[in-house]
């Protein structure tokens, strides 16, 4: 259970939920701009007529950069996060350090929401991998970490 006595699966719980949360919710900013700009939509299909479009027009299709960049965000999203979800679960099944599990999960979902926040206000690529680089280490750090308490439980190598 998430009340048990391994700390770490607390942390991780709120770290998933905060990580999927913006997962989750980056989706709905791009809906949202798509939705207040009139524009941005993703497929031909799209310019079909309906309630929430009743005039399509052919430039709807066009790239809008303030659609396209909440999509961006979204893909970003997409490659990072799910790797954190199943990693940080291993990571805490492994009972690390409280300290180690704090600074490692909540570090990745913080490195997650300034590299969203860079990105919304179109700061440079090199403060964005910035971001992305900090998140993950913190990922790659816990793949290490769950590689070495296995073998080492296995007594491998």
């Amino acid at each position: 259970m998430l009340e048990s006595s391994n700390p770490a699966m607390q942390v991780y719980a709120i770290s998933a939920s905060l990580a999927v949360l913006k997962l989750m919710g980056q989706g709905w900013m791009t809906v949202y701009r798509m939705m207040k700009s009139n524009s941005g939509l993703a497929s031909p299909e799209d310019l079909r007529p309906g309630p929430l479009n009743r005039a399509p027009r052919p430039e709807q299709l066009d790239i809008d950069d303030y659609v396209d960049r909440s999509r961006r965000m979204h893909r970003n999203d997409l490659e990072n996060i799910p790797a954190f979800l199943a990693i940080g679960l291993l990571f805490a099944l492994t009972e690390p350090p409280l300290l180690l599990a704090q600074i490692l999960m909540y570090g990745f979902v913080l490195a997650r929401a300034c590299h969203a926040a860079a990105y919304a206000t179109k700061q440079s690529h090199e403060v964005r991998a910035t971001f992305y680089t900090l998140g993950s280490l913190a990922v790659i750090y816990m793949a290490v970490h769950v590689l070495v308490v296995v073998v080492a439980g296995y007594g491998f190598g």
